[in-house]
């Protein structure tokens, strides 16, 4: 335990690595107190950090501290869950569960934790900087009031979107949830056509971010769908309609849409691999 640890915490962290980071920096941006958060991980180096960057108390493994946590947030790797929930579960007990735990369903971790009070979220990678997106799905269990505190400690690290049946987690993890490679891989390949095309590398990566984010500010703030916004660029014979010409006759739309099939078919197949 961290010398001087608070004899009241009120949330905790069950796993100290990047999606735990984001979240409570966007905590401590919204005002929390470090000493009320708590993050336990077993590698000291990690703790070391968190102490260091985010001010909050850390601990190796199963603490009494935990007793108090209002909410206890699982980020570590699913396959951990099941021994970490027979250590922590006697210490939890009062607490409500946020899991951003891939894969792992709510059935599953309410029969290892001993409590049906928990919400299962699929954020993405750019919540370390604010501009995440976070799925959430919260069973029957969990108050207005809880869904309401879970709502404001996402809302610091992006937007977020509710679903209300836990199976369509599986298609916002095939959206959003993997959906930043996605955006990388086509940035990727704009940097290549940069460099084939007399440009750098580097020339090709500002082209590609500039325009993948004002086209996505342009989307969003736009009253019309992005099929009208596309209509717009695009003159016939011109140089968008060959791109997307081109796009069209390789079946670029309909691969997409498959892979993103397959994304969601093994999000399923691992909370059934999870959940044993």
């Amino acid at each position: 335990m961290m010398a001087g640890m608070s004899t009241s915490i009120d949330i905790a962290f069950i796993g100290g690595g990047n999606m735990a980071t984001a979240i409570i920096g966007g905590l401590l941006r919204q005002g929390a107190t470090p000493a009320s958060i708590l993050v336990i991980d077993p590698v000291p180096e990690q703790r070391q950090r968190l102490t260091d960057t985010l001010g909050v108390q850390t601990a190796a493994g199963p603490d009494d501290a935990l007793r108090t946590a209002r909410t206890v947030v699982w980020a570590v790797k699913p396959q951990q869950f099941k021994d970490a929930a027979q250590s922590y579960a006697p210490l939890t007990a009062q607490a409500l569960h946020y899991s951003v735990m891939a894969g792992l369903r709510t059935d599953d971790i309410a029969r290892w934790l001993g409590t049906p009070r928990i919400v299962r979220a699929m954020p993405n990678t750019p919540a370390l900087v604010g501009q995440g997106m976070t799925g959430l799905f919260a069973r029957a269990e969990v108050s207005a009031d809880e869904r309401a505190a879970i709502e404001g400690m996402v809302s610091s690290t992006g937007a977020h979107l509710w679903v209300a049946q836990e199976a369509d987690l599986d298609a916002v993890t095939a959206l959003s949830g993997s959906g930043p490679a996605y955006v990388f891989y086509f940035i990727e390949a704009m940097m290549q056509a940069a460099q084939d095309m007399g440009l750098s590398a580097e020339q090709g990566r500002l082209l590609a971010q500039a325009t993948f984010a004002g086209a996505t500010a342009l989307s969003q703030q736009s009253d019309v769908s992005p099929a009208v916004l596309r209509e717009r660029v695009t003159s016939k014979g011109g140089t968008t309609y060959a791109a997307l010409t081109h796009l069209e006759s390789k079946g670029v739309k309909d691969t997409f849409v498959a892979a993103m099939r397959a994304a969601q078919q093994r999000a399923a197949e691992l909370g059934d691999e999870f959940g044993r």
